[in-house]
């Protein structure tokens, strides 16, 4: 018999009930002094924006994730599904109904293959994925511009669904739901502290062409901030040991700036910045995304062979 194994409902739990008190008690606190002074300049216009839509997005998303399964697993496949969408338009190919249409079956199976833990079939996906996608200019009788549309399918099937949806491996983990928050806050974190840094000092910018704002003295102190931040909450880890917090902030620090570099090398080749909505952050969807599609993957990996290798049994095997 298949069985999930992702837990009951967290709001059972107390230290779950506790950790979402406290998130939101930070974006308060943080959020209270800021309101006021707001308006001096583009720097706190921008740090307000990203905390007012946390402010009302945070309770939203901690809701619906201390929810019993399959829900935490259905909230995933649809922001994968929102990303693509976004994607495809960014692309200017959302009236490619086919390609579009196979993405989002794509990204269903993947919630189902993450439900019924079937990690060999989810770790062939992109490869399947592609070799479907390759039928349609055959079934369609079309050659015209497929290769190009091909490749960005399949970029964005293994971005923002294959890469970003490794959050529901991390979710099975032990202690998973708690990483899973652990790993967002200091990536955001991470990446806000950067931003806010840049703008006030810093002068060696090493991808000056690709991601202007971002300079090399910001991007060590927010590591460095990051690594704090990542010992404060390690009680959210299922083991306490210094490899487990360093290794996270490490990979939330680095692959969090990877993976926004990677999408902002997109968005400089198409000329533009924000195609979607304001929400979560200072953009689009996109903008959580990017961060988290070399996080996920890296930051699940690292974690399982580290209970692996002290004793602890990560309970899904890859």
């Amino acid at each position: 018999m298949i069985e999930n194994t992702f837990p009951g409902s967290l709001w059972n739990e107390p230290l779950y009930r506790e950790t979402v008190l406290l998130v939101i008690i930070f974006l308060v606190v943080i959020g209270l002094p800021l309101f006021f002074i707001r308006n001096r300049n583009t720097s706190t216009q921008a740090s307000w924006a990203s905390l007012k839509s946390w402010l009302f997005a945070a309770p939203i998303l901690l809701g619906f994730c201390g929810l019993a399964s399959p829900w935490p697993l259905v909230v995933l496949v649809v922001c994968a599904m929102a990303g693509a969408k976004i994607f495809f338009q960014m692309m200017g190919m959302y009236h490619r109904s086919y390609f579009v249409w196979a993405t989002y079956i794509g990204l269903t199976c993947l919630g189902f293959a993450i439900f019924f833990n079937f990690h060999s079939i989810y770790d062939l996906g992109p490869m399947i994925f592609l070799g479907i996608i390759c039928l349609i200019p055959i079934l369609r009788n079309s050659a015209k511009q497929m290769i190009q549309y091909l490749s960005l399918t399949l970029m964005c099937f293994s971005f923002l669904g294959w890469a970003f949806m490794h959050l529901g491996w991390i979710w099975q983990l032990p202690r998973g739901p708690y990483m899973v928050i652990y790993i967002l806050i200091l990536t955001e974190v991470c990446d806000n502290m950067y931003l806010t840094l840049s703008r006030q000092f810093g002068k060696v910018k090493l991808f000056a062409r690709i991601s202007p704002k971002r300079n090399l003295e910001a991007g060590l102190i927010a590591f460095a901030l990051t690594l704090i931040l990542a010992w404060a909450l390690r009680h959210l880890l299922p083991v306490r040991r210094e490899i487990f917090w360093i290794a996270s902030g490490v990979v939330a620090a680095w692959g969090g700036s990877l993976g926004d570099l990677v999408l902002s090398v997109i968005r400089r080749d198409l000329g533009i910045k924000d195609v979607g909505p304001f929400i979560i952050g200072r953009g689009d969807l996109l903008v959580i995304m990017d961060r988290m599609i070399f996080v996920a993957p890296i930051f699940y990996y690292v974690i399982w062979a580290l209970l692996k290798f002290y004793g602890t049994s990560p309970m899904v095997v890859p």
